[in-house]
């Protein structure tokens, strides 16, 4: 057990809902051990800039509920060089913080490798993104939310795709991860979802969109994450008019609606266990991990596991697909 002078604790990449659920723990859990949490504002640039102020409880009264993050959030190129991180070093040092938590993706978690690397100040990580695509933990701060939200959006389209018999294609967010476009598209019936990390074909996708319109099943539902094989909605409505220009086809592209709005309850009783858990867990002395919810218990791992390992697609959400589309 070690006892800690001031925590340091900073939003980094991009919002995502329940940040602010994890930030009201992060404070709360340690004001009980009688540390000092102090939040850095804009992320990394933040801690270059020396944007830290002391945050107590009432600072984090009625926020539970809101999205985004009272701390705001920035990316840092300046943060990965010498110079950037001695002046984030120094400003941690005039606010006698000894230590970080946290909330964002990979690459927030792989500058913190580097910085201690460089001056040892220990940190733990909470996975705060809506893409759920980091490795030790089943679900990220703010997936929950956002699946819900595209589920919302991909309703609404439906009435009106049946209403017109045409052919919805309607991207989410997920570059790099699919698990916002599967999972929204399992709940809302999508015909076809096409994520990054599984490629249907173009021949056999065109094949069976052409049989739908034989057999007259004019209304589809087409769920595409931004980082499909397809290169997004607007290419793939081009390919289709262009092989099926009888196919009556309109885009839909949800965008940042999916990383804001009140958190689900999941998200917020998620961003809770976490943020009361990074608190214990540098207080023990952990350092550099991730904490993270695996089969309802809260484990710790490495940032390097986090980082470079590939979460893999459940295989029976991609067995379904086809079957329950029919």
């Amino acid at each position: 057990m070690q006892k800690l002078k001031n925590i340091g604790l900073l939003t980094s990449g991009g919002d995502s809902p329940g940040m602010n659920a994890a930030i009201r723990a992060i404070v709360r859990t340690a004001l009980h051990h009688d540390i000092v949490p102090m939040g850095i504002m804009n992320g990394y640039q933040g801690m270059i800039e020396g944007q830290i102020r002391e945050l107590k409880t009432t600072d984090v009264s009625n926020i539970i509920q809101r999205g985004g993050t009272i701390l705001k959030t920035a990316r840092s190129k300046a943060f990965m060089t010498e110079e950037g991180m001695e002046k984030a070093y120094q400003n941690l040092l005039k606010n006698d913080i000894s230590s970080l938590i946290l909330i964002g993706g990979d690459g927030t978690f792989r500058g913190a490798v580097e910085f201690f690397k460089k001056y040892q100040i220990p940190a733990i990580g909470l996975p705060g993104t809506i893409d759920n695509d980091l490795s030790g933990t089943d679900y990220t701060i703010g997936f929950d939310t956002a699946v819900n939200t595209a589920v919302w959006a991909i309703d609404k389209i439906r009435d009106t795709a049946e209403s017109h018999n045409r052919l919805f294609i309607i991207e989410v967010m997920g570059r790099d991860a699919g698990y916002i476009a599967l999972q929204s598209g399992i709940a809302c019936g999508a015909e076809h979802i096409f994520i990054p990390e599984q490629q249907e074909g173009l021949e056999a996708f065109i094949n069976a969109v052409s049989n739908d319109h034989r057999r007259k099943k004019l209304t589809n539902i087409i769920v595409v994450a931004e980082g499909d094989e397809f290169g997004g909605a607007y290419k793939l409505a081009t390919i289709i008019n262009d092989k099926l220009p009888e196919v009556e086809t309109r885009v839909s592209i949800l965008g940042h609606m999916q990383r804001g709005g009140t958190p689900s309850c999941f998200d917020r009783i998620l961003a809770s266990r976490l943020g009361y858990a990074a608190v214990e867990a540098l207080i023990q002395g952990r350092t550099l991990e991730m904490a993270g919810l695996v089969n309802n218990e809260i484990m710790f791992t490495p940032f390097s596991s986090c980082v470079k390992l590939q979460k893999p697609i459940a295989n029976d959400l991609i067995d379904i697909i086809s079957v329950l589309a029919k």
